[in-house]
């Protein structure tokens, strides 16, 4: 930061915290940046007049008045100053997520990481409690491994087709995809295009592929001018949930399972055997999320209904306590 953006910064921090009119003297004296003994008073008010003059320019209501003492002085009212409350959606807030996630680079993980974090201050859960964050090593449970969208935000910068393994429920399988774009949607990236293998347009969930390589010449790829991006990926989602509504009735333990009682749309006080707890309804849109909220809340979350989803989550820590014994 310049000596000149220091002052500015530092000259807005005092009159913001100020409770009345600031007088020059009380600037001069104590605020660094005008503080320098061998400017003359006529240099110091020439500079004053600048800054405020300047301050005003960029839109920072800096106000004339008089102080209790009967003194000129400066103040930034901060009611006309602060920015209106924010608010996101889920969909919005997970992409502040993923934005953090993805940049890893120094110059500016910092300005996302800050962003997350005045976030979660405000109350605002920025990561969706059914999906983790972008990972680092082809983590198969995330929004998508940082090297995956590299790879595929490279080729469509390109313009070249890609080859990638894709793995769905019904195994793993190559595909060809000539890439428009990414875009995000129910807390997910997706990418879209061209499906050689289909001759069709799909749309691909990120944290289901891995192995991206690109081929073919630069500018081989041709994105149609009247494609919207988002609006094939809204579909596309739409679609994937079109069966949706259902829902799962959990039992939680009091005080626990924060994580379910965050996702759920009722809470309806329940006793389970002799443990008091709430009877949650919580919307399925991932099972396989689900499930592992419903595991990390160990003994104090019991699925009730559906039977099918109980079932998968009996056998996931059957699973986890074989490999426990087997360890």
């Amino acid at each position: 930061m310049t000596a000149k953006n220091e002052r500015l910064v530092n000259l807005v921090v005092c009159l913001m915290s100020a409770r009345t009119y600031v007088p020059a003297t009380y600037v001069r004296a104590n605020v660094q940046g005008y503080m320098e003994s061998d400017r003359s008073d006529d240099s110091f008010k020439r500079m004053l007049e600048r800054d405020k003059a300047l301050l005003r320019e960029m839109g920072i209501p800096v106000e004339t008045g008089r102080n209790p003492q009967g003194e000129e002085g400066y103040r930034i009212d901060p009611d006309q100053y602060a920015l209106p409350d924010i608010t996101l959606d889920r969909a919005e807030a997970a992409a502040v997520a993923a934005a953090s996630a993805l940049w890893r680079d120094p110059s500016v993980a910092a300005v996302f990481q800050t962003a997350v974090l005045k976030l979660r201050a405000a109350g605002i859960e920025v990561v969706p409690d059914d999906e983790s964050v972008v990972t680092l090593g082809g983590a198969t449970r995330s929004l998508g491994d940082e090297r995956t969208i590299t790879d595929l935000l490279s080729a469509i910068d390109a313009g070249r087709p890609v080859t990638f393994t894709h793995r769905s429920s019904k195994g793993r399988k190559t595909r060809t995809l000539e890439p428009w774009g990414i875009a995000g949607g129910g807390g997910r990236w997706y990418v879209t295009g061209h499906d050689r293998d289909r001759g069709a347009v799909r749309t691909f969930r990120i944290s289901r592929i891995s192995d991206v390589e690109a081929f073919g010449d630069a500018g081989s790829v041709v994105v149609p001018a009247t494609v919207d991006i988002q609006a094939i990926v809204n579909e596309a989602v739409d679609v994937a949930t079109a069966d949706g509504g259902a829902t799962a009735e959990i039992w939680a333990a009091a005080g626990r399972a924060h994580g379910l009682r965050r996702m759920a749309t009722s809470t309806v006080p329940q006793r389970f055997g002799d443990e008091d707890g709430d009877l949650l309804t919580v919307e399925i849109h991932s099972r396989s999320g689900l499930r592992r909220v419903i595991l990390a809340a160990g003994p104090d979350a019991v699925v009730l209904a559906p039977d099918d989803l109980r079932a998968e989550v009996v056998a996931d820590l059957d699973r986890l306590i074989a490999a426990e014994v087997s360890a």
